[in-house]
């Protein structure tokens, strides 16, 4: 009922953490569905991740900027947040009280989404466990790989993309 890709960002989302994965996830299926059809629920949810990333590193003013870009889309389609096993009313409220929480420069705390699907909220709990991870459980402060993840992940295969698209474009300029 929901795709699989979603279900991992919930894990994620909820289990160990792991904004800067959620973004990865949900961005790789978002560009893979076909543009007619994208919904831009998607970005919302990638966006909240992010905010949420930067909140915790206490990069405020990429919080909040993110934030409320993600709030623009979830108030824009509450159907479509209710399709996806939330409820949007208690989503718009949470993401209103966090937006001024950011504002107010405070410290980052997790925060669970408010999943109304008894069958999706299952399925992600059980797929926590099969990770390792308890369902709710707070963030790990202290973990540096959550904290910077953007600094520490292996780059390798974005950086030798970059290259080839660097090298196709001087190649191209000669001819």
């Amino acid at each position: 009922m929901y795709p699989e890709e979603y279900i991992m960002f919930l894990v994620h989302f909820h289990g160990d953490r792991d904004y800067f994965e959620c973004h990865e996830i949900l961005e790789d299926y978002w560009k893979r569905t076909p543009s007619p059809v994208r919904s831009s629920i998607w970005v919302g949810l990638i966006q909240l991740a992010v905010a949420l990333y930067h909140q915790r590193r206490q990069n405020f003013a990429g919080a909040v900027k993110l934030l409320s870009s993600a709030i623009e889309i979830v108030n824009s389609d509450p159907a479509g947040i209710q399709k996806l096993g939330l409820d949007p009313h208690a989503l718009q409220s949470q993401l209103k009280d966090r937006l001024a929480d950011m504002h107010q420069q405070k410290p980052y705390t997790s925060m669970n989404l408010p999943i109304t699907d008894p069958d999706l909220l299952a399925a992600c709990q059980q797929r926590c466990t099969e990770q390792g991870f308890t369902f709710g459980q707070p963030s790990e402060l202290t973990n540096a790989y959550l904290l910077d993840k953007h600094k520490l992940r292996d780059r390798s295969e974005v950086i030798a993309e970059r290259n080839r698209s660097l090298l196709a474009k001087r190649k191209a300029k000669e001819l």
